[in-house]
């Protein structure tokens, strides 16, 4: 992630969101990779979950078209999501670099769809794999972006013919995140104990 950004749980979200409305986004940029997800609607359960709860991620590729599939215990009941990759609305300056594609993380951030606030946000690692797949459809894209008409009638052909389940199903790459359960207060202080003892 880029020095110069700036995000805080509960402070405005410091990026620009051209579709505010609920669902998810699928962005890479100078930033790094990341996945926001926009909703009107949260309570605490559902922000934990983004934080800290179970994940699976998939990448589905068809027409020069990547899209990101996601499923989020405790926020999604069930069944499958997804955010197809565009680079054409980003400005210059904004565009992935090959700093940026080297990081293997996928950032994650929980958006308030009304109020464009920071609710919850967590990083992930990818696999090769599905970095690979990314730096591969961000490179292709730099080089021959889609105009706006163009990818849009493209996603939504895509749509017309296949669901999230589908995509899932031939997926190229899939990303698994399991639960990430936080250390107690005596785990942490037996943790740095160890430490200490290393060290003398």
């Amino acid at each position: 992630m880029s020095d110069y950004t700036n995000f805080e749980v509960g402070q405005k979200f410091p990026l620009p969101i051209a579709t505010q409305a609920d669902g998810a986004m699928f962005q890479v940029d100078a930033n790094g990779a990341m996945f926001i997800l926009q909703l009107s609607r949260t309570d605490v359960i559902a922000r934990e979950a983004f934080r800290t709860g179970k994940m699976e991620f998939a990448f589905y590729e068809q027409d020069g078209l990547l899209f990101l599939l996601y499923q989020i215990d405790g926020i999604f009941k069930e069944g499958w999501g997804d955010a197809p990759l565009s680079l054409h609305t980003l400005k210059p300056e904004l565009l992935p670099t090959e700093k940026s594609l080297q990081d293997k993380t996928l950032h994650l951030y929980l958006v308030d769809t009304t109020l464009q606030i920071l609710l919850a946000q967590r990083d992930i690692e990818l696999n090769s794999k599905c970095q690979a797949i990314i730096q591969k459809h961000a490179a292709a894209q730099k080089k021959k972006p889609f105009s706006d008409e163009g990818f849009r009638k493209k996603v939504q052909s895509i749509w017309q013919k296949m669901t999230p389940a589908m995509m899932r199903k031939k997926a190229s790459a899939v990303q698994s995140v399991p639960l990430a359960i936080p250390k107690a207060p005596s785990q942490i202080a037996q943790t740095n104990a160890a430490s200490s003892k290393k060290l003398h």
